[in-house]
């Protein structure tokens, strides 16, 4: 395979002199960290300051990443999921200390009467699974989905801990939106008509059918069993657990068939909405949602109620940090993940963001005024801080110093 690929790849896009080190890190990683088809946007007090493309949308092809790839964003979702929730707050159209069956009454149903919107949002609810297996059809049917996640009984009492909602979040989250939106809306119209279409940006939650198969990257994924060879990059705990079928961290994935996380790439999924998992869109409409939020969100119509709350520290569960699932010190507000020791970010308490299987990022930093993303096609196996993503990031934070000293000068 590696006879067709150029070596160094393809790289394009631009960066403004200040920012050099970060175009530096991103040939890096493909020349040293082997990356293969990959797109890194930055945006800095709402400059683009990074806009950066390499590599392979297909490598099997030796199709190039172009400035309009579109790619799997895996967990990186959530980041714009929780955006989405973002401005139907600020509409009004919930409160986050309500109860979710307030909008939603079937939802009171198995000890669920009293989960708050705020505890849901801070995957706190318990809500980490689904008692059976999901099609493709099902997740085409909003008001079936409905159904089955409203029978949900909590694994934990809602509230004494958190534990990561892998893939569960999205759909309650869609759901809410549906029961407040007076459109009745799911969350992935809700999102393309809120923020992508006033935006210009490109990212979908459920592919529209004219996007055309060259527009897409070809992930490259794994099958689950190659994790034991990796498992000085992942908790050990998390994988341990894993291994049987009816802990918390087995039947989080396990309403979805999918022996390698690259198939919600395919076609049968691409077209669903599943709003903690499968967006697909490019680094730059991330980055651009996140430059928006850091700096207030006021062209997304984010008042300050909703702001303060962004910005808030995380509420700590009753029982700490240690994530049920993820098996490490997490934190999160609002549908975001926070800054933890153990997934630490951004300049402050402040930022938030998501991180994406395989090795995408997407983070605010209101402190800094950056919105961040990076999106790849060749999945690593770190739940955070891949080295090719850390590797960008870090390069961008080095380089503030510079940029007031700059300033300064001017």
């Amino acid at each position: 395979m590696r006879q067709h690929l150029l070596d160094p790849p393809p790289i394009a896009g631009f960066v403004t002199p200040e920012f050099e080190a970060v175009r530096h890190e991103f040939v890096r990683n493909f020349l040293e960290r082997g990356e293969q088809g990959a797109a890194c946007t930055i945006f800095h007090r709402g400059v683009k300051v990074v806009d950066l493309w390499g590599g392979y949308r297909c490598v099997k092809t030796a199709s190039p990443w172009t400035k309009q790839t579109l790619c799997l964003s895996f967990s990186v979702t959530k980041g714009m999921a929780a955006a989405a929730m973002a401005v139907a707050h600020s509409q009004g159209l919930f409160e986050l200390d309500e109860c979710v069956a307030t909008y939603w009454p079937e939802f009171a149903q198995n000890g669920k009467e009293q989960i708050t919107v705020r505890e849901l949002l801070a995957h706190q609810a318990g809500l980490t699974s689904v008692d059976q297996r999901l099609r493709t059809q099902d997740l085409a049917n909003p008001t079936l989905i409905a159904e089955i996640i409203a029978r949900q009984k909590p694994q934990w009492k809602p509230g004494s801990r958190h534990g990561y909602h892998t893939l569960t979040l999205g759909w309650y989250q869609s759901e809410l939106i549906r029961r407040t939106d007076p459109r009745r809306r799911t969350l992935g119209q809700f999102f393309q008509q809120e923020i992508a279409e006033p935006l210009g940006i490109s990212f979908f939650i459920g592919l529209p059918p004219n996007v055309r198969p060259e527009e897409m990257s070809v992930i490259q994924g794994f099958h689950r069993i190659k994790m034991l060879s990796h498992l000085h990059e992942l908790p050990l705990a998390m994988v341990v657990a894993a291994a049987w079928p009816n802990s918390l961290v087995a039947q989080s994935v396990r309403c979805l068939r999918l022996d390698n996380p690259a198939d919600l790439a395919s076609t049968a999924y691409q077209t669903v909405e599943i709003p903690s998992a499968n967006g697909i869109g490019q680094a730059r409409a991330v980055a651009r949602v996140y430059d928006i939020l850091a700096r207030g969100g006021a062209e997304l119509g984010i008042n300050k109620a909703t702001w303060k709350e962004l910005v808030a520290p995380a509420i700590q569960p009753e029982q700490g940090t240690r994530d049920a699932i993820l098996k490490t010190e997490t934190r999160y507000g609002f549908g975001f993940s926070r800054p933890s020791n153990d997934l630490s970010f951004g300049a402050d308490q402040t930022s938030f963001g998501c991180p994406g299987a395989g090795g995408s990022f997407g983070m605010a930093d209101p402190t800094e005024q950056l919105g961040i993303a990076y999106i790849t096609q060749k999945m690593g196996f770190r739940l955070f801080d891949d080295p090719r993503e850390k590797a960008v990031r870090d390069a961008c934070y080095t380089s503030l110093p510079y940029v007031g000293e700059k300033r300064r000068a001017g």
